[in-house]
Order: C-alpha cells, then sequence, then structure tokens
C-alpha cells in the first residue's frame, strides 16, 4: 500500500472525480417511491426520529445559528488540516461603525456544548437542533452535497460518565431510533421492503479503529470500513482522530470537541484511544459505505490541551469557545450530528442524496444521473 493513498485518504469523502462515480451508480436503479410519495415518507421519518431521540436522549429541540461570529470561534472547522473552510462575508452594520464579520456554519459542533449553558441544561438534560449548513469544499458526489442538514445534538453528562460504557449506550439508543424509524417508514409504506435488499439490521457492531487497523493492515481507511461492513453491515467505530500505530489516524477529526486521546480498553483488554465515533452501514443500493453520524463525549480542558498541541494548534485556546472550557464555564457534554438527508437516503433506498434534498449540483452529475434513472430535485 503506498503511503499516498493512506493520505490522500485521511480527509473523508471517498470518491475524488466523476470516472469513479460513474461506475458506483447503479445501473438497474428503479426509485421505490415516487418524488411526491418519497417526500411523505420522508417527513415521516422525519417526525419519528425527532420525536423520539428527544425521548430516548431527553432532548429538547431548540433553534440554531445558520451565521456566527467569526470571532466566538464556535465555527467547525470541520477536520484538522484547514482544507474546509467556512464562507465568510462582512455585514457592514451600522454605515460600518458597528460591523460584524460572520461565516455561514459548517456544523453546530461546538455552538451547542454553550448553548446547553445557555438553555439552562442540567446534567442528564440536553438539546436537539434541526440544523442547516454549507460546505463549500465537498466534491459533489451521490452522498456529499454543499448543503447540510443534521439533527445537531448535546446533552449534559457527569465526568465519571465520560466513559465507553456511557458512549456505547448512548449509541444504542440513537440506533434504536433510526432502526426504529425506518421499520415506521415501512410500514406507512410497503413498497420501501423489497426483497432484493436485505433488512435494516437491528444491531450495532462495536469496533475500535485500532481493531479495524489490525484486521486489515494493508488498506487504506475508507477500503477497511467496506471490508468490515461486508462482515456487519452497522458499525460503530471508536476512536476517530487518534494516530494509529500504521501513522496516520483513521480520519482526521478536529482537536477541540469530540475526545479522541484518552486511553480506554477494548472488549480484548487491549489498550485503545478515544471516546468518540462513527455509525457506519451497508448501502445495498450503492454497495458503499454509508456514514449516518459522527459523536463522541467532548474534550474536557486537559484533553483539549493535549489534542491541540499534537495538531499544533494551541493558539485555539485564546477563542472564547475554548477559554469557556478551560475555565470551566460550560457543562461536560456528549454529542453529534446525525446527517438527515443520508438517513433518509438510507431508509428510503435511494442511490443519490439529490432525491431526497434540494441543492446544487454539476451538470456532468445530473446528466449522469439522469442516464441511470436517478432523478434529483430541483
Amino acid at each position: 500500500m503506498a503511503v499516498s493513498d493512506k493520505k490522500a485518504d485521511l480527509a473523508g469523502p471517498g470518491i475524488g472525480n466523476y470516472e469513479d462515480l460513474e461506475k458506483i451508480l447503479p445501473n438497474d436503479y428503479k426509485p421505490l417511491l415516487p418524488p411526491l410519495e418519497r417526500m411523505k415518507a420522508l417527513f415521516a421519518i422525519k417526525e419519528y426520529i425527532e420525536k423520539n431521540l428527544c425521548k430516548e436522549l431527553n432532548l429538547q429541540m431548540v433553534q440554531v445559528p445558520l451565521i456566527v461570529d467569526v470571532e466566538s470561534g464556535v465555527n467547525d472547522m470541520l477536520d484538522r488540516d484547514g482544507s474546509r473552510t467556512p464562507i465568510q462575508f462582512h455585514i457592514s452594520n451600522d454605515y460600518n461603525k458597528n460591523p460584524i464579520d460572520a461565516q455561514v456554519v459548517q456544523a453546530a459542533t461546538k455552538w451547542k456544548r454553550p448553548a446547553l449553558r445557555q438553555f439552562g441544561c442540567k446534567v442528564g438534560e440536553g438539546i436537539c437542533t434541526d440544523m442547516k449548513a454549507v460546505r463549500k469544499d465537498y466534491f459533489l458526489d451521490h452522498d456529499h452535497s454543499s448543503y447540510v442538514d443534521q439533527w445537531d445534538w448535546e446533552k449534559v453528562m457527569t465526568a465519571d460518565q465520560r466513559n465507553l460504557k456511557y458512549l456505547k449506550d448512548t449509541v444504542c439508543r440513537i440506533w434504536k431510533v433510526i432502526y426504529g424509524a425506518g421499520k415506521y417508514a415501512q410500514e406507512l409504506f410497503p413498497q420501501l421492503k423489497k426483497s432484493k435488499y436485505p433488512d435494516l439490521p437491528e444491531e450495532l457492531t462495536f469496533l475500535h479503529a485500532e481493531e479495524i487497523l489490525d484486521m486489515f493492515p494493508d488498506l487504506p481507511r475508507k477500503q477497511r470500513e467496506t471490508a468490515v461492513l461486508q462482515k456487519y453491515p452497522a458499525v460503530f467505530i471508536i476512536g476517530i482522530g487518534w494516530t494509529l500505530k500504521d501513522g496516520y489516524p483513521h480520519e482526521m477529526r478536529a482537536a477541540d470537541y469530540d475526545d479522541w486521546v484518552t486511553e480506554t480498553k477494548s472488549d480484548k483488554g487491549k489498550p485503545v484511544h478515544g471516546l468518540n465515533g462513527d455509525i457506519l452501514v451497508w448501502n445495498p443500493i450503492t454497495k458503499r459505505r454509508h456514514e449516518l453520524t459522527s459523536m463522541g463525549i467532548r474534550v474536557t480542558k486537559e484533553t483539549l490541551k493535549k489534542q491541540l498541541e499534537m495538531t499544533g494548534q494551541l493558539d485555539f485556546l485564546k477563542l472564547p469557545y475554548h477559554q469557556a472550557i478551560l475555565n470551566d464555564e460550560i457543562p461536560i457534554s456528549i454529542g453529534g450530528g446525525i446527517g438527515q438527508s443520508r438517513t433518509y437516503m438510507y431508509l428510503l433506498r435511494t442511490a443519490h442524496l439529490g432525491e431526497v434534498s434540494v441543492t446544487v449540483w454539476p451538470k456532468i452529475l445530473k446528466e449522469m444521473c439522469r442516464k441511470k434513472n436517478i432523478h434529483v430535485l430541483e
């Protein structure tokens, strides 16, 4: 395996050109629901997930910003290599006497933790948002778009809950909701239960990134995920961001929200790292890995400093968000983001995000999809 292959695989999206995408999109695709029925099913799923996610995790739906002040430091930089920057603009308020430099959010990840204090959440309580964002630096393929919609959630916890048991319990509750939403949609729209596609997996398998590397040491990250999903169709990969023994993290992860540095132990007693992870499933339509959610127990002031030191970003510590963590001004928490359109795509058995969301796509992609009977919404 060439070193460049593993380096190129770290940043996230897995397709980098339209020649490869054309090979991935199915040739025999027939949507299970027409567009209007698909929208009815989509909003039934949305209502089910919001209601039951709040019930399972004791969350309250709240408002969430689309734009934030640059000086706040709460925008999500997504990765730690600076490759994905937010849209920024100047607001010349009051004839530029009281202006604001603002950014469109890329996610509400760092906004949510101070918001727990703003909304007065106590231990065991949390918030959930219907978050919209723009990520201008993605390659636009079948499951990545510049428009992002997520259920971004955050919950107050105690210091002694910062362990794998609590993380796994939370993940299982989330998967219960996603699985339940799929079954609910199939009850309402029996067309979704098709014999050519396997049943939704009821159980998740938990694996550490370090364990998956041991299983497939010569494969880059996305190929490791694809290989493991052949055996386990729904997995939660723990410890994303920590540098593995091959010298690379499983995937780049920002250093100032999820805790990926804390040492823990695997079920087999092996030392591993991280209190965060991703839910991935096997998509039977695209026959590829399909990420639904990224989440984790958040950094403490100690792990924040350690992770920023490891990534060479200690200058972040002067920002208000980071100062609030250092000064114990915001709660210890766990949180994550569940991709809405990704979830709809998976549960409604569509081949492309554009069938369940409305955004911009390049002409080459729209024409490619049209030839394969995939009709994106415009």
